[in-house]
């Protein structure tokens, strides 16, 4: 059966005469493409933000990469909910799990960018900006496969009397 959603933004940009001709390897390939350019979004507001804290107001990487994380992780569950993942989640539980799964896993590679920050920026002394955007490359990819997996995977909601007409089928 054929889709009934309303094409979204970036649908509508492949439409354009100058792009038609990419079309097809879009509608492949659209999740990883959008993944990437959100991704890529995400993560200069990371650096943007580690720069702004850790270079000229001379905060702490540590407490720089927190703070940039922050703000990150919230521009990242909103667009890869909204148009990564087009999540349909609808139920306010279904939300609140997909949230917190969303910040737990990136409070797991979060733990491992400042791991690996504070082994190189502050134990052996490189370049923190340098380090940063290493970090990035392997947090970016590691977040891909964390959301794909566990956080937006398809899952079917219950219809609202689903439950209901279980319960009325079981009764003695």
């Amino acid at each position: 059966m054929p889709s009934t959603e309303r094409p979204d933004i970036f649908d509508r940009i492949m439409r354009l005469p100058l792009l038609r001709r990419l079309e097809p390897f879009y509608k492949k390939h659209k999740e990883g493409l959008l993944y990437l350019f959100f991704g890529g979004v995400t993560t200069l507001v990371s650096w943007l933000v580690f720069w702004l804290f850790e270079t000229p107001l001379g905060v702490n990487e540590l407490i720089a990469n927190l703070i940039s994380w922050v703000i990150s992780v919230a521009v990242a569950y909103l667009t890869n909910r909204i148009w990564v993942f087009s999540a349909h989640a609808t139920r306010a539980g279904r939300i609140l799990l997909e949230i917190l799964s969303f910040y737990l896993s990136r409070v797991a590679t979060l733990l491992l960018e400042e791991g690996i920050l504070l082994l190189f920026v502050t134990w052996l002394g490189m370049n923190a900006m340098l380090i940063k955007i290493a970090a990035s490359v392997l947090v970016v990819i590691l977040n891909y496969v964390l959301s794909k997996l566990l956080v937006f995977r398809k899952q079917k909601e219950p219809a609202a009397n689903e439950g209901d007409a279980k319960q009325e089928n079981n009764t003695p």
